[in-house]
């Protein structure tokens, strides 16, 4: 069955109402605030957003910065959950605000821990409940936040400038998309190679790279749009002719042919199942 409701994988480095001058001198179709004005799918800024400040380990300077960004964009109905141990997501009242919210986003910082502390709990059952059953519900999360929402996660390595084989690690994530791994400040931190390696040792796969202010909104967990002013890479490894992955011992480099690469910017729509893109230049509410 697939999914009734929202995911948006957010690259990190979203603007958030400040030094935006320099994106819109480079870019026409920059957007002020068009990807948190996306946290709520019934477009009503009283909906209730709860942010799980898990990955950080600064969750009071991550919650200041939101609540300015969030009181730029108008929304009125804002909590923060710092969920940072597995007795926390036990806690009844931490589960009953989950369950109450329209929007649950994953802030960024180490994927692992959001990994490690909520995956398989009590508040990611409801999470992923939610995210099944419920048109209106979104799951949202913004660099770490957005790599934990695949089955299979990049959990560290993969920086070499060579593919090296046992380089990369990957482990579980939340499961919320099982068909892609992503990867976030995809440009801006040079992760082609990182991707590129998670996907073809694992090519029934998609790797999804994010730019920063950069995100996918996947409706029905399929159909991906692009939202801001960077770029969305796509690695499909499916159709390769050619790799020494499966063959080389550690610390040897790895060679792949016939990989193949889609690039996605603002009003690209992009398929996860037909791995089909299409471009409409729709001029959006907010310009």
């Amino acid at each position: 069955m697939l999914p009734k409701g929202r995911l948006l994988l957010i690259g990190g480095g979203e603007d958030k109402g400040e030094n935006q001058v320099p994106i819109a001198a480079h870019n026409k179709q920059f957007v002020h605030l068009e990807i948190l004005n996306q946290l709520v799918s019934a477009k009503s800024l009283n909906d209730r957003i709860e942010v799980i400040t898990t990955a950080t380990g600064f969750p009071l300077e991550i919650r200041a910065i939101y609540e300015k960004a969030f009181g730029k964009v108008g929304y009125t109905n804002v909590g923060f959950l710092d969920i940072q141990n597995i007795a926390d997501t036990k806690n009844e009242t931490y589960i009953d605000r989950v369950n109450k919210a329209n929007t649950v986003m994953f802030s960024g910082g180490d994927q692992f821990k959001i990994a490690t502390i909520i995956g398989g709990s009590p508040i990611a059952e409801v999470i992923c409940r939610r995210y099944k059953t419920d048109a209106k519900f979104t799951v949202a999360g913004t660099s770490a936040g957005a790599m934990v929402m695949s089955k299979l996660m990049i959990q560290s390595g993969g920086t070499n400038e060579a593919l090296i084989n046992y380089d990369l690690r990957i482990s579980s994530g939340l499961g919320l998309i099982e068909d892609c791994i992503i990867d976030t400040h995809f440009i801006r931190r040079g992760r082609f190679g990182r991707l590129a390696h998670a996907v073809i040792s694992n090519s029934n796969q998609l790797g999804i790279g994010l730019g920063e202010d950069t995100a996918l909104l996947i409706r029905k967990g399929r159909k991906a749009q692009c939202l801001g002013s960077g770029m969305v890479v796509i690695i499909d490894a499916r159709d390769i002719e050619q790799t020494n992955v499966y063959d080389v011992e550690k610390g040897d480099p790895i060679y792949v042919d016939n990989l193949r690469v889609h690039l996605l910017v603002r009003n690209c729509e992009f398929n996860i199942y037909t791995c089909k893109v299409s471009y409409t230049n729709i001029k959006s509410e907010n310009e």
